[in-house]
């Protein structure tokens, strides 16, 4: 495949038979259904913008090949699909003004090489990629995110749905006014994660070298750490409380750095281990609750 070689395929809306993803069809209407192969080589990018509803299911396999596979209802969604080199652009649009939303929607099913970088976005429905590892932005209005074992750089941001990620790695951010967020098991040593009302759960270790950052306003912010662990932890509520069920492992700064409240009503200090990753958390009025796995 040359460097500058475009090939663009529009998917027109003729074919038949059952919708095959989680989101359910209009009853009585013929779907769409297609699968492109794309040849690619290093590490490839696919993105895929899908304007109107559905789910976004990303896999990684061996072969130096993308494979694109879409469902829709026929005559609602217009696919269309270019590669440039070893970039996979694929854009979904709706080719009416208005319906109802489960009328227009475009499901997905990707298989990339393992190294490939992602950059995904829908309205609704769930985002889902297992083992691909490289930078990806994943953006959903009001649909869910699961990640496991994935790694690189990731951006996450919803309007309204949760995150979970299982045995990440690399650098995650995550930002919501009021999804939530579940980190299980990382290797990530860079963590930023704000919510306005959604809750936050890190249950992992942090790594040595490690930065993590986790705020809700009005949610709860929980932190389940192990007792191979090693970080210095600064919490803080302004009107909110910190719940510390951790006493017995967390001791004095041994940084002998001067802290105080000043417009927080709660506020906790400490070092677990010999303080080496940095953990800072913050909340308005929710609550922070610190605890060491059993």
């Amino acid at each position: 495949m040359q460097a500058h070689t475009i090939r663009r395929i529009a998917f027109s809306a003729l074919g038949t038979g059952l919708l095959v993803c989680a989101a359910a069809p209009v009853w009585g209407a013929s779907t769409d259904q297609q699968e492109r192969h794309f040849a690619v080589k290093g590490r490839p990018m696919v993105v895929l913008q899908n304007i109107v509803n559905g789910r976004i299911e990303v896999k990684s396999w061996k072969n130096p090949e993308v494979v694109v596979s879409s469902s829709s209802v026929s005559g609602k969604v217009d696919i269309d699909i270019e590669q440039v080199g070893d970039r996979i652009e694929i854009n979904a649009n709706s080719f009416e003004q208005s319906g109802e939303p489960h009328e227009v929607e475009a499901n997905f099913q990707l298989t990339v090489p393992e190294q490939t970088e992602l950059q995904l976005r829908t309205q609704t429905g769930l985002i889902y990629v297992e083992q691909v590892r490289g930078d990806m932005k994943l953006q959903s209005v009001a649909g869910d995110v699961h990640l496991k074992e994935v790694s690189g750089y990731i951006i996450v941001k919803t309007t309204g749905g949760t995150l979970i990620c299982t045995l990440c790695g690399g650098k995650l951010e995550f930002n919501s006014i009021s999804g939530g967020v579940q980190i299980l098991q990382p290797t990530l040593s860079s963590v930023n994660l704000s919510t306005m009302t959604g809750n936050i759960l890190y249950d992992g270790d942090f790594v040595h070298t490690g930065v993590y950052t986790m705020s809700s306003a009005r949610g709860l912010v929980e932190v389940r750490f192990s007792g191979n662990d090693s970080f210095d932890l600064k919490a803080q509520s302004l009107l909110g409380t910190v719940d510390n069920r951790a006493a017995a492992f967390l001791k004095p700064d041994t940084h002998s750095r001067h802290h105080t409240l000043g417009r927080f009503s709660s506020g906790l200090f400490g070092t677990v281990g010999l303080g080496l990753a940095k953990v800072d958390l913050s909340s308005y009025s929710g609550t922070i609750r610190i605890l060491k796995r059993n």
